[in-house]
């Protein structure tokens, strides 16, 4: 799989996630614990492979790339922070669904920066060996991944 293919995939994965979270009643406390949970574990992931493998990749290949990768690990930075405290949070604490509500807030934002304004020109730069090989890369990774949001790399930036 293209790296640009699997990273919208785990777009898709988190934004259902998301409509699942805002589907859930007020009182739905258990599960929104649950989806809260599956959306650490996703971005996570997710904002792993993107800093070891997929930006480092981007920006060799497409250096005009640089300031939209650098905000892109800013961005990183507050939304693993964000996953760390929702993952000790009750879900029945009143900041709870604020917090989550700021975080897909975040989230959105950051994936359509990355899919309208930079992934095409990644794309073009790279092409179709290039991103498949960094697919494979990135697929394998996901393995390797932390569970902990605070041991990506740019949560301690």
């Amino acid at each position: 799989m293209d790296g640009i293919v699997l990273l919208k995939e785990d777009h898709k994965t988190v934004e259902k996630l998301f409509k699942q979270f805002e589907k859930a009643g007020d009182d739905a406390h258990a599960e929104k614990r649950k989806i809260a949970d599956k959306v650490i574990d996703e971005l996570t992931t997710h904002t792993w492979i993107e800093e070891k493998i997929f930006y480092p990749a981007a920006r060799e290949a497409a250096p005009d790339t640089k300031d939209h990768v650098l905000e892109s690990v800013e961005e990183h930075h507050v939304v693993l922070w964000m996953l760390s405290e929702l993952k000790g949070l009750d879900p029945r604490d009143e900041r709870f669904d604020a917090k989550m509500s700021v975080l897909m807030e975040n989230v959105r934002h950051h994936v359509e920066e990355e899919e309208k304004e930079w992934f095409p020109d990644v794309r073009k730069a790279m092409g179709r060996n290039r991103l498949t090989e960094l697919g494979e890369q990135m697929e394998r990774a996901k393995k390797k991944a932390p569970g902990d949001p605070l041991a990506v790399p740019s949560a301690g930036q």
